[in-house]
C-alpha cells in the first residue's frame, strides 16, 4: 500500500470592523471618528467640514476594498458578533485574552500544563475530576480479572489506556520509523458507498460510514491472546523542501503510511485510509458549550466569503439519543458530545462496551474476537451487561470536560503582538475564530457557564487540499463526493482549536501537529495548508525572517 500524505453574545451594533492588510475596517460610519480613521491609517486624513460625508465615503471604500482582501465584511461581522467586541480589540493586546479558557484557566507552564482541573471548580466537585482521571490514566486489563471495574480489554484494540494516546492529556505523534509503535496514532477506515440505500443513509447522516466487511471502520493493531491483530501500521518519511520569497528553505516531511501483516484477508484497493494522531484534551467542555447556532452561522458567512473559505458543519447520528445532531469533536467533527466521543473511543480504541456503544468492536467474520471472554458486568435496572458502567462513564466525562486551558504567555510582548497582527492581516481568523461568549445553560456544566473564551476555531470542516487529503489503500485520491465520516470527505478537516498549542511540546516533547502528525513545528503545520487555506499559505510564504519570527512568536504564545 502506498499512501502519500503529503470548541453568544449580542453583536455590537456600533462597530463591525474587518482587519485588512495594514488596517482595520468598519461598517458603522456613525461611530467612526475621524481620529480613529487616522489612527488606523485607512485613508489619508484631511480636515473637512463635512465629516459625515467623509465617513460615508470611507465606509464605501472600506467595503469595496474588503471584498478583495483576506476577510469579507460579512465574515468580519460574524466574528465580531460572536466575540461581542470589535476586530480592533481582537487584533491588538487584550488583557482578557490572557485567560484563554476564561475563569477555568490555569497558569502552569510545565509538562502538567494540560492535566489540571478547571481553576473555578469547587472542592465538592473536584473529587469527581480525580476519579475520572484515574480511569483515564490507568490501563484496562484482559478479562477475567480481580479488577472488575477495569477489565474487558479487547479482544481487538489499539491501546490499553486513554493516556497511552493522549500523553499527559496532550496530542499524539506518528511513528518515527517502521519499528516504532503507533500508540498515539490510529487509522480510520471507510469504503465507498455502492448502493443507493448506502448513499441515501450517508447523505442523511443515518450512518457514519460504509465500514469494511472484514476490518470495520477503524484498524485495530493489537489483539489479546488468541485473537490476531488486524494489521501493523508503519510509516516512511520523505523530505519536501518549501522555499520562502526571501530564499529561506523550510523542510517539510511527507509521510507514506503502510498497513502490513493483514490478519483477516487482503485489503480492498478502494478502501479509504485515514491516519490520525490523538488530539489534546484541554478545553473540551468549553467547546461543547458553544451554541449550535454560533457554529452554523459561521458556515453561512463563510459561504459568502470572497476568499474561497467555504467551511461547513458536520451532522452526525448521536448514538445516545438516536437523533441527528451537530458534530463537534474529532478530526472530522463526527462526534456530537463528550460522552459519545469518550465511549466511542472506549469501544474502538480499547474494545470496551458501554450503554452507548454496547457491542464489541468485532466484525462478523472475526470469529476469535466475537468468541473472546468479556468483562461485562451487571448494572441493574434492566440495563445491558457492559464493561464501562454508566458511573465510570460519567466520571470520565466530568474529567474530560474540566481539563483546564493554560493561560497565554507573553501576550503583550512586541514580537507577539506583531505576529498577531500578521495572523489577522493574512485572514487566518477566517477559520480560526478567536473569541466566543458562552451562555448559561440548563445543565450542570457549572464551570463552563458564561465564560468568555479564545479557542481560535470555527468548529467547521474545511477542504485542506490534496496534500492533506487521505488516500486509498492503493495510494489514490478518493473522489470528493465520497463520504468517510458522516458528511465529511477525505479532504475535509475540522479547524483545530489553537489554545495551548504553544505548550504542546512542553507537555510532550514528541508531540506533533496536523491530523497525521506530519508537522514537527507550527510553521510546518502552517505551510501544509492548502485547499481553502491556500491563499493564507501563500501569504505566509512571502514573510521575511522577521515576519516568520513574529508569526511563530504569536502562535507559541497561545
Amino acid at each position: 500500500m502506498h499512501i502519500q500524505k503529503a470548541f453568544k453574545a449580542k453583536p455590537r451594533p456600533a462597530i463591525y470592523s474587518s482587519f485588512i492588510s495594514k488596517s482595520i475596517t468598519t461598517s458603522a460610519p456613525s461611530t467612526l471618528s475621524l481620529a480613529l480613521v487616522c489612527a488606523l491609517s485607512i485613508s489619508a486624513c484631511q480636515p473637512t467640514t463635512d465629516v459625515a460625508n467623509d465617513s460615508a465615503e470611507n465606509n464605501r471604500k472600506i467595503q469595496e476594498h474588503s471584498q478583495s482582501q483576506a476577510l469579507t465584511l460579512e465574515r468580519a461581522q460574524t466574528i465580531e458578533a460572536l466575540a461581542g467586541v470589535p476586530m480592533q480589540q481582537l487584533a491588538s493586546f487584550d488583557m482578557q485574552e490572557i485567560k484563554q479558557g476564561g475563569d477555568t484557566g490555569i497558569s502552569i507552564t510545565s509538562s502538567e500544563s494540560y492535566s489540571k482541573p478547571s481553576s473555578n471548580i469547587t472542592a465538592s466537585r473536584k473529587g469527581n475530576f480525580f476519579i475520572g482521571n484515574a480511569f483515564f490514566r490507568q490501563p484496562w486489563v484482559i478479562a477475567p480479572a480481580s479488577t472488575d471495574s477495569r477489565d474487558g480489554l479487547g479482544a481487538l484494540f489499539n491501546v490499553a489506556a486513554c493516556q497511552s494516546c493522549h500523553v499527559k492529556d496532550g496530542r499524539g505523534h506518528a511513528p518515527m520509523s517502521a519499528d516504532d509503535d503507533a500508540d498515539s496514532l490510529l487509522v480510520r477506515l471507510a469504503m465507498p458507498a455502492t448502493t443507493d440505500e448506502q448513499r441515501k443513509q450517508l447523505k442523511s447522516s443515518l450512518i457514519e460510514k460504509v465500514a469494511h466487511p472484514m476490518y470495520g471502520g477503524q484498524l485495530q493493531d493489537r489483539g489479546i491472546q488468541g485473537v490476531p491483530a488486524e494489521a501493523r501500521i508503519a510509516v516512511k518519511w520523505t523530505d519536501k523542501p518549501v522555499t520562502f520569497a526571501d530564499g529561506y528553505v523550510e523542510t517539510l516531511r511527507a509521510p507514506t503510511f503502510n498497513l502490513t501483516n493483514p490478519g483477516y484477508g487482503a485489503f480492498d484497493e478502494a478502501l479509504m485510509v485515514s491516519p490520525r494522531v490523538a488530539l489534546p484534551m484541554i478545553g473540551l467542555g468549553l467547546l461543547e458549550q458553544i451554541p449550535d447556532a454560533d457554529i452554523k452561522k459561521q458556515a453561512v458567512s463563510n459561504h459568502k466569503n470572497s476568499n474561497d473559505i467555504t467551511g461547513k458543519f458536520n451532522v452526525a447520528m448521536d448514538p445516545q439519543t438516536g437523533k441527528i445532531a451537530l458534530g463537534r469533536f474529532g478530526w472530522k467533527a463526527g462526534q456530537t458530545e463528550l460522552i459519545t466521543q469518550n465511549q466511542s473511543a472506549f469501544n474502538e480504541d480499547m474494545g470496551l462496551t458501554s450503554n452507548i456503544r454496547p457491542h464489541e468492536s468485532c466484525m462478523p467474520t472475526q470469529t476469535a474476537c466475537k468468541n473472546a471472554i468479556t468483562g461485562a458486568d451487571e448494572q441493574g435496572n434492566g440495563k445491558s451487561l457492559v464493561e464501562v458502567s454508566d458511573e465510570v462513564a460519567k466520571f470520565v466525562e466530568f474529567y474530560t470536560r474540566n481539563l483546564a486551558v493554560p493561560h497565554r504567555r507573553n501576550a503583550d510582548d512586541k514580537l507577539v503582538l506583531a505576529g498577531k497582527k500578521r495572523f489577522y492581516d493574512m485572514g487566518c481568523q477566517s477559520c480560526h475564530t478567536p473569541r466566543y461568549q458562552l451562555p448559561k445553560t440548563a445543565d450542570d456544566h457549572l464551570e463552563q457557564h458564561g465564560q468568555v473564551i479564545y479557542p481560535y476555531t470555527d468548529m467547521l470542516l474545511h477542504d485542506m487540499g490534496d496534500d492533506l487529503a487521505d488516500r486509498t489503500i492503493a495510494g489514490k485520491l478518493p473522489a470528493k463526493e465520497l463520504q468517510v465520516e458522516f458528511l465529511a470527505n477525505s479532504y475535509e478537516w475540522r479547524t483545530p482549536a489553537l489554545w495551548g498549542i504553544g505548550l504542546a511540546q512542553t507537555v510532550d516533547s514528541q508531540a506533533t501537529f496536523l491530523h497525521d502528525g506530519r508537522a514537527r513545528t507550527l510553521m510546518e503545520a502552517v505551510l501544509w495548508h492548502g485547499g481553502e487555506a491556500k491563499k493564507q499559505q501563500q501569504r505566509v510564504l512571502k514573510l521575511d525572517k522577521q515576519g516568520r519570527a513574529e508569526l511563530n512568536a504569536f502562535l507559541q504564545s497561545l
